[in-house]
């Protein structure tokens, strides 16, 4: 009797176990073979060729940043990358702002108009012709695109020339136009557009618009335009950037200094100061340097506000349905 109530007393035991160990191979069954918890891996040599290069970039930011705090006679005579003993920093941008009475705040107010007029018409024209190249098909297309590829090789200041000669005879050189005009082009834009409109907007949502009796241009705006944006906002921030740095055009192109923008401007401060120009002051230096970094703060604050629609379409394209 002692044995049987032995045996029986072992039988829920081992059926337990038993019913354990398979409770643990089913849920070891339903793990992916391949699914692994994440590893932290560390490589010394990436870690330092990240940080040579996030000093390579932010390096010349730094300097700018200190050099703003000089006089000009601190800007050579103190360690170039450190504060010197009486920083000046809001002298420097008082004096910046209201030198030759504030023609610097009017140059900083031309460079925003031409160049968020570039931008957002060189976007909208860049995200039209992309979504035509890549979702209609006509007659020349392939041969079209290719031109387009073919005027990226060409560098912009090969065109000022032809482009001043042109102007000056349909009578726009020395206005905003002379400026605005030809940074509507813009072939790496179309490239963008065309190659992110192929795979951001679905054909089967064209044809359910089209079906539900949606005009061409309606589709655009209302459908197409919305799916495009974060391509859109690329355009505009390389439109912007191009145009806010650029220098060559606006020195051939215009004259009065009224309508300089801030890069023609702050170098004709430092052509003034290195040549000791009449009404030159002795801090010219200083100013051109913290003009300049007055002039980069802008760029700074749009990439800031726009980056996240560049974060939203990043998965664009990413899986196929």
């Amino acid at each position: 009797m002692t044995v049987v109530s032995q045996s029986s007393t072992r039988a829920p035991a081992t059926s337990a176990a038993a019913a354990s160990g398979a409770t643990t191979s089913l849920r070891a069954s339903k793990v992916p073979r391949g699914h692994r918890s994440p590893v932290r891996r560390r490589s010394t040599p990436l870690t330092i060729v990240m940080l040579a290069v996030l000093a390579y970039f932010l390096l010349p930011l730094f300097w700018l940043a200190v050099a703003s705090t000089k006089n000009t006679q601190d800007l050579f005579n103190s360690f170039g990358l450190w504060f010197s003993h009486s920083p000046r920093l809001l002298a420097n941008i008082r004096q910046t702002l209201t030198y030759d009475d504030g023609v610097f705040v009017h140059w900083l107010l031309n460079t925003v108009l031409y160049s968020v007029g570039s931008a957002l018409g060189a976007a909208l024209l860049a995200t039209a012709a992309g979504y035509g190249f890549a979702k209609y098909r006509f007659r020349g297309n392939g041969t079209a695109f290719n031109l387009v590829l073919g005027a990226i090789m060409i560098p912009t200041t090969a065109l000022a020339i032809p482009t001043y000669l042109l102007f000056a005879k349909v009578g726009l050189v020395n206005t905003p136009w002379a400026i605005v005009l030809p940074s509507l082009v813009s072939p790496f834009g179309l490239y963008l557009m065309r190659i992110y409109a192929a795979d951001a907007v679905p054909d089967s949502l064209l044809e359910a618009a089209r079906i539900d009796g949606a005009g061409e241009l309606r589709i655009f705006v209302r459908i197409a335009l919305r799916l495009l944006a974060p391509g859109l906002v690329t355009v505009v921030l390389f439109t912007l950037v191009a145009t806010w740095n650029n220098y060559f055009l606006p020195l051939i192109m215009l004259n009065d200094p009224k309508l300089y923008p801030v890069t023609v401007g702050l170098s004709s401060w430092a052509a003034q100061a290195q040549n000791g120009g009449a009404g030159a002051s002795s801090d010219m230096l200083a100013l051109v340097v913290t003009g300049s970094l007055i002039s980069v703060i802008p760029l700074v604050v749009a990439f800031l506000m726009l980056q996240r629609y560049w974060q939203s379409g990043l998965a664009a394209g990413g899986v196929k349905q």
